[in-house]
């Protein structure tokens, strides 16, 4: 029975400081839908009995076949707290009742850019570790992202019931994995802690660690057991959690603490005589059926059975016992309240992260003072499919002010530029809803502080926008989000019947809404490219295609292809020269590949376009050697004016220089799109602009004879550079027992990959092992790995870098030029490169 109704939901957005917007984050497996069931029955929405089976937040067909989630789900859960249970809490309150706005995230890698949606709209998240399986290469990636993101982090160490049930490990072994799956995690957040964000490491002893069993629903902090002990021993509770961790042993023969251990019989870690036992002793009484040790034990812990639940045995009674004494929802609960920071709190130093305009105008201060009578600022961060087919609801979070249905906004799109009118709408919210898992509840309005879905919005949205109310023309968009994979495996899509042609570009429009990362194209040849982080999420996106966007017609699908990047080797050997079509102009040119790291500095957005010149010069001069004056001289990035290309002037006193900028920078655009090997993006590569001869007369220098004259410069100055391709690499973890490893390094030497770490996991069989695999030999892989170690080995792929390729593309023969061969074949290019001779003209 729902514990609550949308009145009583809507009442409680009102108090900012009673709210909580979290997400659930983790490797994939590690337990965060099951555990998020505990929550969600807890606040009445399920069975207590059916929590971890039923799986509430996994909404889909296809996340309860496979078994893992797929989409980020949001569900806000309503709970009334005891003054008994807040009594410790000092922060601010507003009476006892909390609303706790979940995200339950998918942990599978190439769905992480659901990850990244899912952390722009909330404030804290719960990091679910297995206790068996440690922190893995996905745990460390949604970390980064979260981090970066400025949420606050707190930790469960999930799957205890593994340690009695299956692996039956003594207390000290235990505490020994623990302490190292915790250390593990803060070595992590302490690599990317954020001043402002002050310490975001865990520590048991302060609470913000959990202990869980999402299957059977039980969990604990050590302050459950330093309650029970506090009076037992005299002590007051904060000193008896300390006593509870680490170096403090107890010896029941004396009587006495200790800070190492006596080597007496009776000596045991605190944590393994206080917390371990007893949990391990009422597992085992349960398991072998003693009810009658079993009821004195429970009228003890103040925690009684119903009389039908008495009659269980086995696992049942021991699922039953746990969650009556040890219930997750409460410990995590508290874990939450007391630690993670409310809207009110957290968007005072997310402020800086989120709003792309000066940090003093109204805006800024409305979202920093989470202010509900401020002008609204609201971002959405992703696209939710309703069930009537073709509609979308726009998921988001109001940072400032109060959206409201009917009333009317702006939206502004990732395009949009302050000022300009270029992707802004003005457009009515129809309704606004609150997002509870599988149903909406409809609210006359949202305050902010709080998740909201909103109908009628779905026309202009694509993927994300930001949106303000209609007055609010002055109002500066909320800033992008950066993805932590990128979309580099693409397949062609066509249908099978001509006539469903209109189907399948109506489908690919609501394909690229409905998913942050997935991109939808067209290439010149007329070919559909759908462009996605990995196999799997390809194979997500296309079921989706078919059977929602596309009413199930029929499609081809091709291979798999991998975009390629061009790039060069060297210095140009010598300057090259393009004369304009009217023999007027003439424009010599250079190119060179740019310092090692600097393509990927750009990439991460910390050198770009918008950066205030004086400190991008700083930077280049000290970080990557370039001289100050030419640092000065850049005249823009690109493709897309953003990528890690970039031209430079490199000219001494020419005449009329400035009027061709405009013009050679619309050609650099396109060039880099379009590189000459094969019309793949350029990336590393700085064009120096050498020298220009102009006509004096500004009608025949004018972007008709310059811009298709830069191109064709652009394109000499790369073939005379030692051009060369740069594939996408992943970085594969794996983990398999030793057995396992010779079939591992068999399948990575026939797919080019090369092992550059191989670790045994302590205390474990496991070993851990990271690996280079090129993206284009990634398909099949893991059913090939499979296959050759009888599945004991688990791959997880996530992009990690362009790497070279060795061979020249320009000699026939080579593994370079069949990859250019192939890519021009099935882009409808000429099979030859076009030779240099015709971009360049004799000096």
């Amino acid at each position: 029975m729902v514990k609550f109704s949308a009145e009583e939901l809507r009442a409680i957005m009102d108090k900012k400081h009673n709210i909580r917007n979290m997400s659930v984050i983790a490797h994939v497996d590690h337990g965060k839908s099951t555990l998020t069931d505990s929550l969600v029955a807890a606040a009445g929405i399920i069975a207590q009995e059916t929590a971890g089976d039923v799986r509430l937040t996994d909404t889909r067909q296809d996340e309860a076949d496979r078994g893992i989630t797929i989409k980020s789900t949001g569900i806000s859960l309503y709970y009334e707290m005891t003054s008994e249970s807040l009594k410790d809490y000092h922060g601010e309150k507003d009476g006892c009742d909390y609303l706790i706005n979940l995200i339950d995230s998918p942990g599978h890698v190439d769905f992480s850019s659901e990850v990244t949606a899912a952390l722009r709209i909330t404030d804290g998240a719960l990091v679910v570790v297995d206790c068996v399986e440690g922190v893995c290469v996905q745990t460390e990636t949604v970390l980064r992202q979260a981090l970066g993101e400025r949420i606050r982090p707190v930790l469960t160490v999930n799957k205890m019931d593994r340690c009695f049930l299956e692996l039956q490990v003594d207390g000290e072994e235990a505490y020994q994995t623990f302490q190292r799956v915790i250390e593990s995690a803060n070595v992590i957040m302490a690599t990317y802690e954020d001043a402002l964000l002050g310490d975001v490491q865990v520590y048991p002893e302060k609470g913000t660690v959990a202990f869980s069993a999402g299957l059977h629903g039980w969990a604990f902090t050590l302050t459950n057991f330093a309650k029970m002990y506090a009076g037992k021993f005299g002590v007051d509770e904060k000193k008896m959690m300390e006593r509870l961790w680490g170096e403090n042993f107890f010896d029941p023969a004396t009587k006495k603490w200790t800070s190492k251990n006596t080597g007496s019989a009776t000596c045991q870690r605190g944590f393994v005589q206080f917390v371990y036992n007893p949990i391990k002793q009422v597992i085992n009484i349960c398991m072998n059926d003693q009810k009658d040790k079993l009821w004195p034990m429970l009228a003890k812990l103040n925690c009684g059975l119903k009389s039908e639940e008495k009659e269980l045995v086995g696992k049942a009674l021991m699922k039953r016992t746990m969650q009556a004494w040890l219930p997750a929802a409460s410990a995590l609960l508290e874990m939450m309240i007391f630690h993670l920071p409310s809207p009110a709190t957290a968007q005072k130093y997310r402020v800086e992260n989120l709003y792309e305009g000066p940090l003093d105008d109204q805006y800024a201060n409305a979202i920093r003072n989470c202010d509900p009578n401020g002008p609204l600022m609201l971002y959405v961060s992703k696209m939710i499919p309703a069930s009537d087919k073709g509609r979308f609801f726009a998921f988001g979070r109001v940072f400032a002010g109060k959206v409201a249905t009917g009333m009317k906004v702006r939206i502004m799109g990732p395009n949009y530029v302050p000022g300009g009118k270029k992707d802004l709408y003005t457009k009515s919210v129809q309704r606004t809803v609150i997002w509870m898992g599988r149903r909406q509840e409809s609210v006359e309005d949202v305050p902010c502080g709080n998740t909201v879905a909103m109908v009628g919005l779905d026309q202009f949205i694509t993927k994300n926008a930001t949106l303000t109310g209609e007055k609010e023309t002055d109002a500066h968009p909320i800033r992008a989000m950066k993805f932590s994979v990128s979309p580099v495996v693409r397949v062609a899509v066509q249908c099978k019947h001509a006539s469903d042609l209109p189907k399948l570009v109506e489908g690919l429009k609501r394909l690229a809404k409905s998913d942050p990362m997935v991109l939808c194209m067209i290439e010149e040849s007329g070919e559909h490219i759908i462009a996605g982080a990995g196999e799997l999420h390809l194979e997500i996106c296309l079921k989706d295609l078919q059977e929602d966007f596309m009413g199930g017609a029929e499609i081809v699908v091709s291979d798999p292809v991998v975009s390629f990047r061009e790039t060069v080797l060297d210095k140009s050997v010598r300057t090259v020269m393009s004369k304009s079509p009217n023999k007027h102009n003439r424009l010599y040119f250079e190119a060179r590949p740019l310092e090692e790291g600097l393509p990927e500095a750009i990439d991460d957005g910390r050198i770009g376009p918008r950066d205030d010149p004086k400190v991008r010069s700083q930077i280049l001069a000290q970080e990557f050697g370039w001289d100050k004056d030419l640092a000065k001289k850049i005249w823009c990035f690109g493709p897309e004016t953003t990528g890690p290309n970039m031209v430079v002037d490199m000219c001494k006193g020419v005449q009329y220089l400035n009027e061709i900028k405009d013009s050679v920078v619309a050609a650099f655009q396109w060039a880099t799109k379009e590189g000459a090997l094969a019309e793949e993006n350029m990336r590393g590569i700085a064009f120096e602009v050498c020298d220009v001869v102009l006509h004096t007369d500004a009608i025949h220098r004018g972007g008709g004879q310059v811009i298709p004259t830069a191109r064709r410069v652009m394109y000499a100055a790369q073939l005379t550079a030692k051009p060369r391709l740069l594939e996408p690499v992943y970085l594969v973890e794996i983990q398999a027992p030793e057995g396992a490893l010779g079939g591992i390094y068999g399948v990575l030497n026939q797919k080019r990959g090369h092992v550059f770490e191989e670790v045994q996991r302590p205390g474990t069989p496991l070993y851990n092992i990271k690996a280079y695999l090129p993206v284009i030999e990634s398909f099949g892989f893991s059913g090939t790995l499979r296959a050759a170690t009888s599945g004991q080995a688990f791959p997880q792929c996530v992009f990690d870098h362009w790497e070279m390729m060795t061979s020249d593309p320009l000699e026939a023969g080579t593994q370079s030029a069949q990859i250019v061969a192939d890519v021009r074949k099935r882009k409808g290019l000429k099979e030859q490169i076009t030779p240099l001779s015709e971009y360049e003209d004799k000096l």
